[in-house]
């Protein structure tokens, strides 16, 4: 009895030192059966990781898990391998985020190219053009950014942004508000949400708004929005989207990693998604729509 006992302690105190021994080890966020893609809450990245999702599953059976968080939190969590890529990296409005980790993880360069970040006012909403009165004129008088100080009470004293830790944000408060001598006007942060909520109640009531906005956006699809002319390049030269990847993610399992090497689409590509999930329905099974919409973009994925 007393053998019997011992060893069945004995394989007791084994079976703990190993497990924790293995719940002590650093695990990747991939294993041989699921990715792990981290993303912000904006509707860009919603549906470019859902894409990315239905895909993998799609053409090569590969589990996805999506994780929403904050962008610099998606850096860190790709430099330090909780998660496997992200592939809404904002460059060169987050080179300050990519700059800190650039040697923890793989930029594998652009997957859409020609977007654009800056502010947007309203022009005339398809609602004008069929009010009874015809008018069909924008209320804004304004085209440049140098304009904004000039209108301060029609703007309430107020620039619409988005969230706090967003390169776009950064731009906003350390170099473009000081180049253009913006420093009375609240800088309003928030969501994408909440941006779009602002923009939609001011065209509603036809009040003056400015807005941190960007392109591809479902909003330019629904109400006829400009970009501020930026006359001191702050902006710089426009945006591209970047896929990256953590350290060891090529070695481990080198067909996702071909993959998203390979993940490339236009602006027209992304809006096209973006329309079907902004008129509702689930983001994944609207990117296995497009998947079947756009079968030729996918296979060239793949080669």
């Amino acid at each position: 009895m007393k053998e019997t006992w011992l060893r069945s302690t004995i394989a007791l105190l084994l079976g703990l030192a190993i497990f924790a021994t293995w719940s002590h080890t650093p695990v990747y966020a991939a294993d041989k059966k699921t990715v792990t893609i981290g993303l912000e809450d904006w509707s860009s990245e919603i549906a470019s990781s859902n894409l990315v999702k239905a895909v993998l599953w799609n053409k090569l059976k590969v589990k996805c898990r999506l994780r929403q968080m904050g962008v610099s939190e998606q850096y860190e969590s790709v430099s330090n391998g909780s998660i496997d890529a992200m592939v809404g990296a904002w460059l060169p409005g987050q080179t300050k985020y990519l700059e800190n980790h650039k040697d923890q993880l793989e930029d594998l360069g652009p997957n859409l190219e020609g977007a654009k970040i800056g502010l947007v006012v309203p022009v005339v909403s398809s609602t004008w053009l069929m009010s009874q009165d015809g008018n069909t004129e924008g209320y804004m008088k304004i085209d440049s950014i140098e304009e904004i100080k000039d209108h301060y009470d029609d703007f309430n004293g107020k620039i619409i942004g988005i969230e706090t830790d967003s390169g776009m944000m950064t731009i906003m408060r350390d170099k473009l508000i000081p180049a253009y001598g913006l420093e009375e006007f609240e800088l309003i942060p928030g969501t994408e949400v909440s941006m779009t909520a602002e923009l939609a109640n001011a065209i509603k009531k036809r009040k003056w708004i400015v807005v941190l906005g960007w392109t591809p956006h479902w909003s330019f699809g629904r109400w006829a929005l400009k970009f501020l002319d930026d006359p001191k390049k702050v902006w710089g030269g426009g945006e591209s989207i970047h896929t990256l990847a953590r350290k060891g993610l090529k070695d481990e399992m080198p067909e996702v990693y071909k993959f998203l090497d390979n993940f490339k689409w236009s602006p027209d590509n992304m809006e096209q998604l973006l329309l079907w999930n902004q008129m509702g329905g689930n983001p994944y099974e609207n990117a296995n729509r497009w998947i079947k919409a756009n079968p030729e973009i996918v296979e060239s994925w793949f080669k």
